[in-house]
């Protein structure tokens, strides 16, 4: 049942969440980058739901299937749970505008920094966006919707385009 007016702390995932390796899709391949546990303990703490919303092109190049991904984010989430920590869901988007595999070769609205995942959840969990945040590593990570906050971490993808220099700091903006 959604809640009206609920506030959402949204999450990159490779990057914020696990360190960025060469597209990983596999239990094996991720390397949890540990200062999100306290972050989203302290953001469920004070009401945010937590939400995953994320781009994997690997879909899109051939790398792995949409079920690789399903099945990782269903293992994250019970790492997530076994250290207490609930992640209401888990959003992707497989689609790539040069993707070789021509079924996802499209511009999707969901693909970051389009906001449609972002306004997936809004409607599924009834998400006030201005009293949410989204969390990412890139500037495409900025989701351009009015009145919701971006915090982009500072990483070998933002050059001097980043709001803080670690997770840790992100804490401060809840």
């Amino acid at each position: 049942m959604p809640q009206s007016g609920a506030r959402a702390l949204f999450l990159d995932r490779d990057g914020i969440i696990n360190e960025d390796t060469a597209y990983p899709h596999k239990p094996e391949q991720i390397r949890f980058i540990e200062e999100v546990f306290p972050l989203c303990r302290k953001a469920a703490q004070k009401g945010y739901l937590l939400i995953v919303i994320t781009n994997q092109a690997g879909v899109a190049k051939g790398m792995f299937g949409e079920d690789d991904v399903r099945a990782l984010h269903t293992w994250m989430s019970g790492e997530f749970r076994a250290r207490g920590i609930a992640i209401a869901k888990f959003y992707y988007c497989p689609h790539h505008p040069d993707a070789l595999v021509e079924a996802y070769r499209i511009s999707c609205p969901c693909r970051k920094p389009g906001a449609g995942m972002v306004e997936q959840a809004t409607q599924e969990f009834g998400i006030d966006i201005t009293q949410s945040l989204v969390v990412g590593d890139k500037p495409s990570d900025r989701i351009a919707l009015p009145g919701l906050r971006s915090i982009i971490v500072k990483s070998n993808y933002t050059g001097d385009n980043f709001d803080i220099a670690d997770i840790a700091g992100v804490v401060n903006y809840l």
